[in-house]
């Protein structure tokens, strides 16, 4: 089958030919039409992960959309490729735990509900599960213009938030946060109110700054690292309000709970902005997503 092999670690991925996988039992042959390449697939097959360095060569793809060959029915699904050993989405043909399979009940096309995937259900899960978001409250979304907080300002809206702000850096994040619902957007620096749940995929100084802007019982949910690995919060800020500092990992959650997640989202027209790429291209995809040259979520097609 044809699949973005990688070879070397920290490597981008070589389109060419791969073995087609054999299923064991408990897994299904999923006939992929749609994937995208996510932070996550760059970091697992940097080598540099908690997890470890993954087995090369292999196939790299945390999730995907596509048809199960033995029965036809149009699928999301999540693998463990790069976090454990196993081929995962990039490629013709993946073999998938009949567990992680979601059944697609929806018209919305592959390559976009490939592009919101597990970061619409990051999102919802954030603000529903660990926020306990009501509505009527106040969120500041971090990195308002990465696929997890575009789709974190969608959640945000239908769930009833009564003002939703990002946090973006550049012009084209700001265009894609409006675009998800954002009420303001503003820079790091700009920063000042009060809020009631924070959205932060980013952590570093930007939640340190979103930590002092935590209001009574606030919330400040950390799933991501992507401007540092530490952050600092006043104690003082923490015990007078009765915050809260939260982690949040897709990978905590059950099968039942991602298969909701991703319901709701897709049920309630939640997007982000993508671009689509053929499978043949996935070196220059990839690359792309490495350095951050990207106008949304790449989301390869095959």
């Amino acid at each position: 089958m044809r699949a973005g092999v990688l070879r070397g670690h920290g490597e981008a991925p070589v389109h060419g030919e791969h073995p087609d996988p054999v299923p064991s039992e408990g897994q299904s042959i999923v006939r992929v039409t749609a994937a995208p390449v996510v932070p996550l697939d760059v970091l697992c097959a940097s080598g540099t992960s908690y997890f470890g360095p993954p087995d090369i060569p292999y196939v790299p793809g945390v999730q995907g959309v596509g048809v199960v060959e033995s029965t036809g029915e149009r699928v999301f699904f999540a693998t463990s490729a790069g976090m454990s050993p196993g081929d995962g989405s990039f490629a013709e043909y993946c073999a998938v735990p009949d567990e992680d399979l979601v059944v697609l009940d929806t018209a919305v096309p592959d390559a976009e509900v490939a592009a919101i995937g597990l970061s619409g259900v990051a999102a919802w899960m954030v603000l529903t599960w660990r926020a306990q978001l009501q509505p009527g409250e106040r969120v500041l979304v971090l990195g308002g213009g990465g696929a997890v907080g575009q789709a974190a300002i969608g959640a945000a809206r239908v769930l009833g938030a009564s003002g939703v702000v990002a946090v973006c850096r550049s012009a084209e994040a700001r265009g894609r946060a409006l675009g998800a619902g954002a009420d303001e957007v503003v820079a790091a620096d700009e920063l000042e109110g009060s809020f009631d749940v924070v959205v932060d995929p980013v952590f570093g100084a930007v939640a340190t700054a979103a930590g002092r802007l935590l209001a009574p019982g606030g919330r400040l949910v950390n799933l991501g690292g992507a401007s540092g690995d530490e952050a600092t919060f006043s104690s003082a800020i923490l015990r007078s309000r009765s915050a809260s500092i939260l982690g949040y990992t897709n990978n905590a959650l059950t099968p039942e709970q991602r298969r909701d997640a991703l319901t709701s989202v897709l049920e309630r027209g939640i997007k982000v902005a993508y671009e689509s790429a053929p499978l043949a291209e996935i070196e220059a995809a990839w690359e792309r997503q490495s350095s951050g040259r990207t106008a949304g979520r790449l989301v390869l097609t095959i």
